[in-house]
Order: structure tokens, then sequence, then C-alpha cells
């Protein structure tokens, strides 16, 4: 993922794409939206909360509304690009700057504020809990450097490290992966802050 340090920065990588970054920008500045950079592409807010997000792709430029599928969409213009997964998240592709309607685009970004401000919102689901594996309970309780360094990592990170030693499926692969991950723990570094 790319690491812009703003919206311009972004615009000018995307030279194929750069008249219509702007033009879209443009409308989304003529707005009330606050804009910023996240997850390495522009995305603007109101009161806090993720509203519309602009990105830029070899064969399209598209407009993400946080929560589309709130939007009447009477045009059929939205899609969403992963049936099945993606609850609120809807798309609006264009593969040309002549196909991007100022009016148009205007009123989707209008009505998305205005539900954003009535809080029409699908929130993500909880995911479920998982128990902890016997053997890295086991190892925690009998070292109390390790148990101590495991309850300092998020929440985020202890469930990555429990997923890990569940997925496994043999005592073999466990006892390797517990191996694996102690000095992991012990250093307060996460199962994937590599990859991060």
């Amino acid at each position: 993922m790319e690491k812009n340090k703003s919206v311009e920065e972004y615009i000018e990588r995307k030279t194929e794409w750069k008249d219509a970054l702007e033009l879209l920008r443009s409308i989304m500045l003529s707005t009330e939206m606050k804009e910023t950079i996240k997850w390495g592409s522009h995305v603007y807010t109101v009161n806090g909360k993720n509203v519309v997000g602009l990105a830029a792709f070899k064969s399209y430029v598209g407009i993400w509304f946080y929560q589309g599928v709130f939007l009447s969409d009477k045009e059929k213009l939205l899609i969403n690009a992963q049936e099945g997964k993606t609850k609120g998240l809807r798309q609006w592709r264009f593969i040309a700057k002549d196909e991007i309607h100022r009016d148009v685009v205007l009123k989707y970004v209008k009505e998305a504020i205005q539900n954003q401000k009535h809080n029409k919102e699908i929130l993500p689901e909880k995911s479920k809990v998982i128990a902890m594996p016997l053997e890295l309970n086991i190892l925690l309780i009998s070292n109390k450097d390790l148990e101590k360094s495991f309850k300092e990592l998020t929440l985020f990170k202890q469930k990555e490290y429990i997923e890990y030693i569940s997925n496994a499926k043999r005592e073999t692969t466990r006892s390797t992966r517990l191996k694996k991950i102690t000095s992991m723990i012990l250093e307060g570094i996460g199962l994937n802050d590599k990859y991060r």
C-alpha cells in the first residue's frame, strides 16, 4: 500500500487519473466534509465519520461510499465490489473523466452526508471469541514473564496468537508454533507486525 502524506501527493502519483481525481476532489471539497488521508488514499468525513473515499486503479477511478447501502441510487450506478462480504460499502467506478457529471456526483454525496448525520450506518459485526488453546494457556501460566508480556499486547495481537495456535491441526505443529512465538511475545511483537 502506498504511503501518501497528502492528497496532492496521491494525485501526483496517479498521473493517468490526475484530471479525474482533481475533478472528484473539487466536488468533495465543495461540501462540508473534511479531507484526510487514510489507508493511503483520500477520505472525506463528517463529524469524524468516514463518508466518501476516492481511489484510482489501473482501469478506473472510483468513489467509495462507506454507508452506500443506504443511498437511494435511482440511477443504479453503485456496485458492491465484494458481494456477500461487504455490507455497507458501495462503489461508483468511472473509466474516463468525461463520465463524471458534477451534478449527479454531488447529489449522491449530499445524500451520503445526510445519511451520516442521521446515523444511518451498518456497524461491523463483532468477531466471535476464540477460546485460549490449552497449550498456550499452560505455557503462559508456567512462564510469568511471558504471561505478563502477553497481557501487555493489544487484544488484536493476543487474538492473532490465539488463532495461530488454535488453527494448527496437529500437536507437533502447535508445539513448533509455540516455540516460534515465545520470543516474539516477550519482545512485544505481534504475529504479523512485519507485514504491516
